[in-house]
């Protein structure tokens, strides 16, 4: 879920609830105010543990942890925590093709057949019931538009992404979502979709000529000092990423939960291949500075990675005007704020109008009552409150 910094919410502090008072250690701990805000959240083990960032153009103005990483262990979030990012991937494979794009190598209007031949004749379902289905062509291809802004009709995974999504090399993903027919017309309604993104990842590849996680390595990564953000974490980094949790069974606590949607171990670059959709793992501070980049348009650290008018663009609705989702390429949009989010509940945003870059890194696969859709905004309205003036 993606929550604008304007999107401000109230939220009271919650009443101590009847469980098992968490360790010492946590509770010696003197929260800094924004860390502050999330910390009743810890305390009625609604929330393991969070890091959260705000930073401004030119710096990080706040860095602070809270609750555990490690629960079972006693082992406390520390600002170098890793968290599978999931589909906070999306808005980094979006600025990759843009770079592209910026170059003259791809258009974005161009389509998707043009760069990837698979998807040459593809038709859309007109009509389907259990005893047919009827396919009709549409009024035009998918374009690449469509596949950064999930217009496309693409589905959501393939068959061939079960029963987890970092199965088959990239090329081999997108020719099964060419072998598919599309579920509507290109444009005519919005599917949050992996497939399209990946797609775009695709591209990225054919065009450029290398693999998509080189090229991601080379122009982004490396020259930004990403130096966390990988799809292969190595035993260092494994030891760094923060479990994640979920509701027990009657939602009276929190449990650890593995990422089930990743295959084991993390560090098999020989049968695990990257999913531009979702795959990353990153940590507080490398987002950040792709959020300071995106802050400045574009340029970050007196390198330009993208044109002022490529970060507009990605940032901006892109999804037709009939439709009511706001999403630009690669960003969820609202108001003058954009980012995204990932499933297991961290979060980018970028405000230009207050020259903030939040990031909310956690891990938790839904949460066990009401109380946790709480926790970013009470993020959000501490950080804004505290740093956006």
């Amino acid at each position: 879920m993606f929550i604008s910094l304007r999107s401000i919410l109230t939220c009271a502090l919650l009443a101590t609830l009847p469980l098992l008072p968490l360790p010492a250690s946590a509770q010696e701990q003197a929260p800094k105010p924004v860390a502050a805000k999330l910390r009743p959240f810890v305390d009625s083990h609604v929330l393991a543990g969070a890091v959260t960032l705000v930073a401004s153009r030119d710096k990080v103005l706040d860095l602070e942890t809270v609750g555990f990483a490690d629960v079972a262990a006693k082992k406390p979030m520390t600002p170098d925590s890793l968290f599978w990012i999931a589909s906070m991937s999306k808005p980094i494979t979006a600025a990759a093709l843009m770079m592209l794009v910026d170059e003259g190598k791809v258009k974005v209007d161009d389509p998707v057949e043009k760069y990837l031949p698979e998807f040459k004749g593809q038709m859309f379902i007109a009509e389907q019931d259990d005893a047919h289905t009827l396919l009709r062509k549409p009024k035009h291809p998918i374009l690449v538009r469509n596949v950064l802004s999930h217009t496309s009709g693409l589905a959501a995974h393939s068959p061939i992404e079960t029963p987890t999504l970092d199965l088959f090399p990239l090329a081999a993903r997108v020719r099964s979502y060419a072998c598919q027919p599309l579920l509507f017309e290109p444009d005519g309604k919005y599917l949050y979709s992996n497939e399209g993104i990946n797609t775009a990842g695709r591209i990225i590849e054919v065009v450029s000529g290398q693999k998509y996680e080189d090229f991601l390595e080379a122009r982004l990564f490396k020259p930004l000092g990403m130096k966390d953000t990988t799809f292969w974490p190595d035993s260092r980094q494994i030891a760094r990423i923060a479990k994640s949790y979920k509701a027990n069974k009657d939602k009276s606590d929190i449990e650890e939960t593995p990422v089930g949607q990743l295959m084991y171990p993390l560090d098999d670059r020989q049968n695990r291949f990257p999913m531009p959709a979702g795959g990353l793992f990153s940590s507080a501070e490398d987002i950040a500075r792709f959020g300071q980049m995106l802050l400045r348009g574009g340029e970050f650290q007196g390198k330009r990675y993208l044109s002022e008018a490529a970060v507009k663009t990605m940032s901006s609705k892109q999804t037709p005007a009939a439709l009511k989702e706001n999403y630009g390429f690669g960003y969820a949009v609202n108001g003058a704020t954009f980012g995204h989010g990932g499933a297991y509940s961290t979060n980018l945003s970028v405000d230009p109008q207050l020259g903030l870059v939040l990031v909310f890194m956690v891990q938790n696969a839904g949460w066990r009552n009401d109380d946790g859709k709480k926790i970013l905004p009470a993020f959000t309205e501490a950080a804004v409150g505290t740093f956006g003036k």
